[in-house]
């Protein structure tokens, strides 16, 4: 199923974990191009109960175009949540597809992939300062080590980093990723520079930051009963999520139940959308003991 921009992950079984009932209050912390809000919204009957967050300008411009009746929020989602909180609203669903959509991976000019050569940007706020050209050509050797090697599970990370310090400036995608091809000789099926394209994007939008701040302000969100779903497309995402998920279930005073988890390699998701192959979807039932 795509709606005409992006193909949403594991959409029907996102659909299915968060079981939407007509009236439920939905939040949706990134919402791209709205997909999975789409779907959400047709069960829920009412499009001014979902809000919907996005901190790409473009995206949150279609989304308003899209969804006239819902709210539409263009922030981070951490800094979203902290609105949120403040204004003491609370939702029966919530979903968070971390990540970057497959439109910001096809734009050339937002430099996030090597398909196609650009400037080195990788924002999806293009309205902060932070551009991966900056991490690539001001960075130290040993902070180019410590993003390669905690974001990108990259096993040549101190070799990457010397060749980047060596080579700068660096102003293109093709550059970048040529450089890395130094680095790995033979034939792969996988690009070698994918793990070091990861590395940057995370490093510059901050992604684990903005997910570790999410998870400590998201339970106190939900409703009674409320459903939880987060899809997570690396294993460093995907462990913290885990350990949130397992640490805090007696947090705020209330229950996780009924913890599901659903691996994309194991659906038909991932032969259509092979963007998907490595996402994993963990859901939750959240009871709040003072309702």
């Amino acid at each position: 199923m795509s709606n005409g921009y992006h193909t949403p992950v594991l959409l029907k079984e996102t659909v299915e974990t968060l079981s939407p009932n007509k009236g439920d209050k939905y939040l949706d912390l990134t919402a791209g191009y709205g997909g999975h809000a789409a779907e959400v919204i047709k069960t829920i009957g009412d499009e001014s109960l979902a809000t919907l967050v996005d901190r790409d300008a473009f995206a949150v411009e279609k989304l308003r175009l899209r969804f006239p009746k819902a709210r539409v929020i263009q922030s981070d989602f951490a800094g979203a949540l902290e609105m949120l909180k403040a204004e003491g609203v609370k939702f029966d669903l919530v979903l968070a597809d971390l990540g970057v959509s497959s439109v910001q991976l096809d734009e050339a000019s937002r430099g996030f992939g090597f398909q196609n050569n650009s400037d080195l940007d990788m924002r999806m706020d293009q309205s902060q300062d932070l551009t991966a050209k900056d991490v690539l050509n001001s960075y130290s050797e040993s902070e180019l080590i410590r993003v390669l090697k905690d974001y990108g599970d990259e096993p040549r990370s101190r070799r990457i980093a010397g060749l980047i310090k060596q080579s700068r400036p660096l102003n293109s995608t093709s550059e970048l990723e040529s450089l890395v091809k130094q680095v790995y000789t033979g034939y792969s099926k996988k690009n070698p520079a994918t793990r070091t394209f990861q590395a940057v994007r995370i490093e510059v939008n901050d992604e684990i930051g903005q997910l570790k701040k999410a998870l400590n302000l998201i339970f106190q969100l939900l409703e009674q009963d409320a459903r939880l779903a987060i899809i997570t497309f690396h294993s460093l995402e995907d462990g913290i999520v885990k350990r949130f998920y397992k640490d805090n279930s007696g947090k705020y005073d209330g229950l996780v139940k009924d913890l599901k988890v659903l691996k994309s390699s194991d659906t038909i998701d991932s032969i259509r959308n092979l963007r998907s192959r490595s996402a994993i979807l963990r859901s939750l039932t959240y009871e709040n003991k003072h309702n």
